[in-house]
């Protein structure tokens, strides 16, 4: 099996590039990436906990799902293709914006990201697939960011850095 590529983007998301994700990560490179909330009618987040066996990051909560385009692939189309794999569920997204971002790992490894944000809403319990989630569970907008100021630890360093623009723009826009 032939390790995934991403696609390296310049500040404008123009694709410049493949490259294996893992170099891309040791690198430190811009590429483009993507992040889903699921939210359900009462207005929680469908949180994801990370398998214990991943090689970042591991049993920490994050937001519904993210990943990395495919080459030929839209935004939309791989948030729900990611959402199926390891939420085990579809249902339509909405992309809402874009931003970039750096975060860089104790384990020598740096996400350097033009994270494209999207939403999507569903009311049931997911189908996690355990190679990629341990846990999941719904917690309110507000509860998310209390425990988060609390207990930064419990969180991805990313779904802190996303979680936070997320935050915002539902402050400025009406969903």
């Amino acid at each position: 099996m032939t390790e995934e590529q991403v696609i390296l983007v310049n500040e404008n998301d123009e694709q410049i590039g493949l490259m294996p994700k893992m170099e891309a990560h040791e690198k430190a490179l811009l590429h483009r990436a993507f992040s889903v909330f699921i939210l359900n009618s009462k207005n929680e987040i469908m949180l994801q906990q990370r398998a214990a066996h991943k090689y970042h990051s591991p049993l920490l909560w994050t937001n519904t799902t993210c990943s990395h385009q495919r080459e030929g692939e839209t935004n939309i189309q791989a948030g729900m293709r990611r959402l199926k794999e390891e939420m085990g569920f579809e249902t339509e997204l909405k992309e809402l914006f874009s931003f970039i971002y750096k975060a860089p790992f104790d384990n020598g490894l740096t996400e350097h990201e033009l994270d494209h944000v999207m939403i999507g809403y569903y009311n049931d319990a997911p189908d996690i697939n355990t190679d990629e989630a341990e846990s999941w569970k719904w917690m309110s907008i507000e509860a998310v960011k209390e425990d988060m100021q609390l207990h930064p630890e419990l969180y991805t360093v990313w779904f802190r850095i996303i979680f936070d623009e997320f935050y915002h723009f539902l402050e400025d826009h009406k969903l």
